[in-house]
């Protein structure tokens, strides 16, 4: 078992959870109509339909996340019965992608969303776990 990929794994499914529900508690709950699921209450300088995009694509970011955290979590319970060379590309792949997010959420916030973190967490644990 690889630890770096099995923690690695947890954190992204966890940051997928906590960004899911806070994104609806802090941003999408006060642009919901009462009883409706996806919000919908535009303002003038953002459309229905914007909104509605905006909040999809939102709980894409969770999905994908938890998604890399379960191949993660695979990965780490089958680290030694893998092919070497898939495995480094695959992680790799992660690595990067997840060193990038970092980036762009610390570039994008300033610093200031707390996401970028956990993502740039991440993408050492697997550099280290490969």
């Amino acid at each position: 078992m690889n630890i770096y990929f099995l923690i690695a794994g947890i954190l992204s499914f966890l940051l997928g959870i906590v960004h899911s529900i806070l994104g609806e508690y802090l941003i999408f709950n006060p642009k919901r109509k009462k009883g409706k699921l996806v919000p919908s209450i535009a303002s003038a300088n953002l459309k229905e339909r914007h909104l509605r995009i905006i909040w999809a694509t939102w709980h894409l970011a969770s999905l994908f996340g938890w998604c890399l955290g379960f191949i993660l979590v695979k990965i780490s319970m089958e680290h030694d019965a893998l092919s070497s060379h898939s495995l480094d590309f695959l992680v790799q792949s992660i690595m990067f992608t997840m060193l990038l997010s970092a980036l762009l959420v610390f570039v994008g916030t300033k610093g200031k969303h707390p996401g970028w973190t956990v993502l740039l967490i991440n993408a050492i644990l697997l550099f280290f776990g490969n």
